[in-house]
């Protein structure tokens, strides 16, 4: 039997803003590498596996 749980935040401005933000750079991030890894794919026939994004996205 598997549980789950259910929370619910209410945020005030501060940290609305802020996870905004920071929800806005992750759809960011993650569109940027979906982007590169279907050129990849299109062009070269050759995918990109996640540690090659991870090394680019630290450098």
């Amino acid at each position: 039997m598997e549980k789950a749980y259910k929370f619910r935040i209410y945020p005030n401005k501060t940290q609305d803003c802020l996870l905004q933000k920071t929800f806005g750079c992750v759809r960011f991030i993650y569109n940027h590498f979906l982007d590169r890894r279907i050129r990849a794919y299109e062009q070269n026939k050759k995918t990109i596996c996640y540690n090659e994004c991870s090394k680019e996205l630290t450098q």
